[in-house]
């Protein structure tokens, strides 16, 4: 399934100048994160790989950085229910069309890094935030672009493709707030939830 690259210097993102990007993602993130800056080009591979598919949902296997990528990349974000994370603690996303499930898995291949001390100390953590040398990570990244990855066509779990039905309506026995039932009477901040101290 998988397409041949596009030939394309890699000093782009997506439809963007990784400056550019760079750019987005401090605005988006808050700062500059360099998982953030190789989630780019993790989404843009995997785009490169979609290009047969007009609709495609997203699958993130971290919590930190990669969600960000692929929402400022493409239009899968955890508010339309395009992006499912499903933290395995693994540097991985996957791309797949809605329907069948065929799809692109992109993960941080550190068979890879070999020749890129800085993003193996830092991915690694061999080294504390404070000691790394931020500009010669960002170099680096930029000079390795798609290289430290690992591309994989993969098949989505049948469990995991469409939309799970709403749950209907109901005001909480408890706080009256409005919440989706999931069969109960109580809303989960009632049954034990604590999101706040007062």
């Amino acid at each position: 399934m998988l397409n041949q690259p596009n030939i394309r210097q890699m000093d782009t993102i997506c439809r963007y100048t990784v400056d550019e990007y760079i750019d987005m993602l401090i605005q988006f993130h808050g700062n500059f994160a360099p998982g953030l800056l190789i989630g780019g080009f993790m989404v843009d591979a995997a785009v490169q790989q979609m290009t047969p598919y007009e609709f495609f949902d997203a699958i993130c296997e971290s919590t930190s950085c990669l969600p960000d990528a692929i929402q400022m990349l493409t239009p899968c974000t955890v508010g339309n229910g395009w992006l499912k994370i499903v933290n395995t603690g693994r540097f991985a996303i996957a791309l797949y069309e809605k329907r069948s499930g065929d799809g692109v898995r992109v993960s941080m291949d550190v068979s890879k890094l070999d020749q890129c001390p800085e993003i193996r100390n830092w991915f690694m953590r061999l080294i504390s935030k404070h000691d790394q040398d931020k500009n010669a990570l960002l170099s680096e990244i930029k000079t390795a672009g798609r290289d430290i990855l690992s591309i994989r066509p993969v098949k989505i779990s049948s469990k995991l493709l469409g939309k799970r039905p709403r749950d209907p309506i109901a005001l909480c026995e408890s706080c009256g707030e409005a919440f989706p039932t999931n069969g109960s009477v109580l809303c989960p901040a009632c049954k034990g939830v604590d999101l706040f101290e007062i």
